[in-house]
């Protein structure tokens, strides 16, 4: 396990150092997420401006988040650049390279790619938790504590999703509207779902559990939602390998060649 996370940790560094090649792209990518987070902010300021409470949340809970989701977006897609496309991969049969390497195949695929605009997601987020207020000990440990764990069922969803290639053939698409969906729900106070929508949103697209539960954890110092979210998390990883382990035994090596840099 130790091995693995230090080959990890050296195909992250590895990627950091490509992406910095190219400064100028690098940058401007990252300013250009900001931009356009700030702009979609804003709306929400305009909004609580006028209303100042909508279904329990306030500018407060929308600060916290902003601050989460973006944070766990960026750390979610930065680091683990291929979790997005893990169903392209597999349609074109690009999967032949990972499984001829000694090494694990779904973590050497997901993290031998970084994210570049995603950069900016990250740093939106730490933008928008000072805003927040929450800045005593325990609060920033148990924002930490969540935005990880966030980022974590943000990974797991891509690649599960993702993984549906197996049987689907391209689901490139459904994965690029998943995950859309999962982050526009993500976005909006929980309250406001009720019903089906509600409990399709603690099930099959869980969009509480990187935004609402989060949220409540972190303003509350809610220790039960923290527990039910590191469940979820943990059952999310489960799902992720399962479904990963069952498709790969379907997986038919492409005909394309591929070259790996």
């Amino acid at each position: 396990m130790l091995e693995e996370i230090r080959f990890v940790g050296h195909l992250i560094r590895l990627n950091l150092a490509s992406n910095m090649e190219y400064r100028a792209s690098f940058l401007s990518q990252i300013v250009g997420m900001i931009i356009n987070n700030g702009i979609y902010f804003v709306f929400w300021l305009l909004f609580f401006d006028r209303f100042q409470e909508v279904r329990g949340y306030q500018i407060g809970e929308i600060y916290m988040l902003f601050a989460v989701l973006t944070l766990a977006y960026g750390l979610a897609f930065t680091f683990a650049g291929n979790a997005g496309e893990v169903a392209g991969l597999i349609a074109q049969g690009r999967l032949d390279y990972y499984l001829a390497l000694p090494r694990p195949v779904l973590p050497h695929l997901v993290f031998s790619r970084m994210g570049q605009s995603t950069i900016g997601d990250l740093t939106f987020g730490i933008i928008a938790f000072l805003f927040t207020g929450k800045l005593d000990l325990v609060s920033i440990v148990l924002f930490v504590t969540v935005t990880l764990l966030a980022a974590l069922i943000f990974v797991t969803f891509a690649v599960t999703v993702g993984a549906l290639a197996f049987f689907l053939g391209n689901a490139s698409q459904l994965t690029d509207r998943l995950l859309q969906t999962l982050l526009t729900f993500g976005l909006y106070p929980f309250g406001l779902f009720q019903g089906v929508v509600r409990l399709i949103l603690l099930t099959l697209i869980p969009a509480a559990f990187i935004g609402a539960v989060p949220v409540q954890v972190v303003q509350l110092h809610d220790g039960g939602a923290l527990a039910l979210l590191a469940g979820v998390a943990a059952l999310s990883v489960i799902v992720m390998v399962g479904v990963f382990r069952l498709g790969l035994r379907r997986y038919e090596s492409g005909s394309a060649i591929n070259i790996n840099i």
